[in-house]
Parts: C-alpha cells; sequence; structure tokens
C-alpha cells in the first residue's frame, strides 16, 4: 500500500494534519489544565516536558501516567526508528555503495544498514546523556534544531522544485546560512540578556531570531548563487535514469505504480493541497487570531471546541483508516492463523508478487493466438523429425 503513488501522497498529508494535534490539542487541553488546577510545575519541569504527565497524573491518577507513558513511548520508537532508517540508508546507499563499493549486493547493504543503525543508535544515546549533563532541556534543544538544519530547508526544496538550482550553491547556502545564523543567535542573546548563557540563548525572541536567519538567509544566497552565478538546467525527466536499483528489485510496484501519468497527477494531488494547507496554518489562522487578541469566553470556547475536534478526528483517522485500507491483507493474515491452528490444509496459497515488467513497446507486443498456435505446432514438428 505505501509504494502506491496516491497513497503515499494522502499519507504524507493526512499525517501532517493529524500531527498537528499534538502541539495544538496537547496545548490546548493539557497546557492549559496545568495552569487551571495551579499544579505545582517549575518552568524546568515545563521545559524538560513534564507537564503532560503532571496533569494525566493529577486527573487519571496511575491510568493517567501509564497512558502518557505508553503514548511518548510509541512517539519516541517511531521517530527513533524513522531517524535510524534514514540515517542507515543515506550511509549506505550514498556513501557506502556509491563510493566504496559500487558493486554491493542487496545482502551487503543490508548488512552495513544494520551496523549503521547500532552505530547511530549508540551515538545518539550517548549524545542525550551529554546533553542532559549539561542541563539543556527538551524545549531547549528542540528550538535549537531548527538554528542548525534550518539552512538547508529552502536549498533542498529548490534541489527537488527548480530546474535553475544549483548543487553548489545549495551546499554553500546551506553552511552560509548555518553560520549566519549561529552569529544571529549569539548576538542577538547578547543584545537581549546582556550576556551568553544557557538561559538567555533559549529565549523564545532569540531562537526565533536565530530559526529565521537560518531559513530566509540560505533561501536568500542559493537563489542570488542560481540566478546569476552558476545557472543550471535540469532536466527532472532524466532522473529515474541516474536511480539504480539494487539487484533490479521491483516487487510491489507493478505497471501502474510506475506509469508517469499516475505519478504527475499523484503530483499535482499532493501539491496543490500541500500549498493550501501550508497557506492556511501559516498565514489564514494567525491573522484571524491576532484581532481576538485577549480571547473572549465565547471564542476560547470555540478554540477549545476545535482543538477537541482536531484531535478525535487525527485519533480516528490514524486508528481506522490503516486498518480499512489493509482489511485484504489483514483477512489473508487471519484466515491462514485460524487455518494453522485448526491444522486444517489449504490448497490455494498467496503467491509473492512477481516484479514488475516494463511496459511492451510495439515491437515486443504479444503475438496472436493463432500465430502462437502456429508457432507452437512447428516447433513441436521440429521436435518430432529429430527424435
Amino acid at each position: 500500500i505505501a509504494a502506491r503513488p496516491e497513497s503515499a501522497a494522502k499519507g504524507y498529508l493526512l499525517g501532517g494534519i493529524c500531527w498537528f494535534a499534538i502541539p495544538f490539542s496537547l496545548a490546548t487541553s493539557l497546557g492549559l489544565a496545568s495552569t487551571a488546577l495551579m499544579l505545582p510545575i517549575s518552568s524546568s519541569e515545563a521545559g524538560n516536558g513534564l507537564v503532560p504527565p503532571a496533569v494525566a497524573d493529577h486527573l487519571l491518577g496511575e491510568a493517567g501516567s501509564a497512558l502518557i507513558l505508553i503514548m511518548l513511548f510509541m512517539a519516541i520508537v517511531s521517530t527513533g526508528s524513522a531517524e535510524s532508517i534514514a540515517v542507515s540508508s543515506l550511509v549506505a546507499y550514498d556513501i557506502y555503495r556509491e563510493y566504496i563499493n559500487p558493486e554491493a549486493t542487496g545482502a551487503k547493504i543490508l548488512w552495513v544498514s544494520r551496523v549503521v543503525i547500532v552505530l547511530f543508535g549508540i551515538f545518539m544515546g550517548l549524545f542525550s546523556i551529554a546533553l542532559n549533563a549539561m542541563g539543556l532541556n527538551l524545549g531547549w534543544v528542540y528550538l535549537f534544531m531548527g538554528v542548525v538544519i534550518g539552512s538547508a530547508v529552502i536549498p533542498l526544496w529548490n534541489m527537488m522544485t527548480w530546474s535553475k538550482a544549483s548543487g553548489t550553491g545549495a551546499v554553500i547556502a546551506a553552511w552560509s546560512g548555518l553560520v549566519l545564523a549561529l552569529i544571529g543567535w549569539l548576538v542577538g542573546a547578547k543584545i537581549q540578556g546582556g550576556s551568553v548563557t544557557v538561559a538567555t540563548l533559549g529565549t523564545n525572541e532569540v531562537m526565533l531570531s536565530g530559526n529565521l536567519i537560518a531559513i530566509f538567509s540560505s533561501g536568500i544566497i542559493h537563489y542570488i548563487y542560481s540566478k546569476f552565478i552558476d545557472p543550471q538546467d535540469y532536466d527532472f525527466s532524466t532522473l529515474n535514469e541516474n536511480i539504480h536499483l539494487v539487484e533490479q528489485d521491483l516487487s510491489g510496484l507493478g505497471e501502474q505504480q510506475q506509469d508517469r501519468k499516475v505519478l504527475r497527477h499523484a503530483k499535482r494531488w499532493i501539491a496543490r493541497r500541500g500549498y493550501l494547507l501550508t497557506f492556511v496554518k501559516i498565514i489564514v489562522w494567525p491573522i484571524l487570531s491576532i484581532p481576538a487578541g485577549v480571547f473572549t469566553k465565547p471564542f476560547f470556547a470555540f478554540w477549545v471546541l476545535l482543538s477537541i475536534a482536531w484531535g478525535f478526528g487525527a485519533a480516528i483517522t490514524i486508528s481506522i483508516l490503516p486498518l480499512f485500507e489493509s482489511q485484504d491483507e489483514i483477512g489473508k493474515v487471519c484466515s491462514g492463523m485460524l487455518n494453522y491452528i485448526l491444522c486444517k490444509k489449504v490448497e490455494e496459497t498467496y503467491a509473492e508478487e512477481e516484479p514488475a515488467a516494463p511496459a511492451k513497446t510495439l515491437e515486443e507486443e504479444e503475438p496472436a493466438p493463432q500465430a502462437a498456435k502456429a508457432l507452437e505446432e512447428d516447433e513441436h514438428t521440429l521436435v518430432s523429425q529429430a527424435v
């Protein structure tokens, strides 16, 4: 299912909408509940992300703590696994296979990926311990992450969507934006707080300045470099020629999943809705909230209602939709398990999907039934004569 273009496009869009329930719904419910209940939570504890478990424990007792623990465990495991797979794929494919062993087999690449996952996990664990020992809480690290990686956002976007984008310019813009962001971040802390400390560097205003400098400076640098210094004219239609599959494994990808018309339709579908959702969240939503100023009771009631609806909608979507889309596969698995428990032998087997064959050209079209039959008879005659 994940390999289908229409499923991938809808999955990314729905994933973004459902994810927004975390900062929106949880902040509205648990965040404001801690203030309304006057819970004894210090600023350092709030920065370490202890507000949700404190509220859940106060309202639901041990059950609330257990639910928060399960939610955090699932979030951390899913995020950590995605990061591990991303890093291992980059090292295995873009470094090991590209520069060290171009003839690497799938088994060898899999082994390298597993080694990288173990090493990356150990490194991240030690790095987290070091950050905690330095007194950097979760909120501080989360905001600082934008200062560090924000400069790569616009250059990467340009490389994927703009034919004139320069690869060299993207590298220069990313590193230049990082340097400018760090300078602006440090200078902002000095101007606002009078000194450069962990506390002054972690204020919202200083972190915001560093994030904005990282994002916009790199975008401006990359545009100028690509437009006036090193303009390119990349043909995106040749992109597939530079993608080399390991052992040419196309299992799960039929002709429909490789149809350019289907892919273009999926691209237009996600692009239009992605731009619209971005425009609504970043521009329309804040603008509509500005006139409200200090929320009145009716406006706050509407805000709470919207956050509750968003949260329940996200929960229903991520719980029901995967089961609905995978009902055939789930049915086959359950049927097989039941037959195994009952020791029932089933004649029907589910063959693995065969690699998809490339689309046939006019010269490769299958022969007509009459021609195929005549050819078979001629071969049979030749074999009889030889015997």
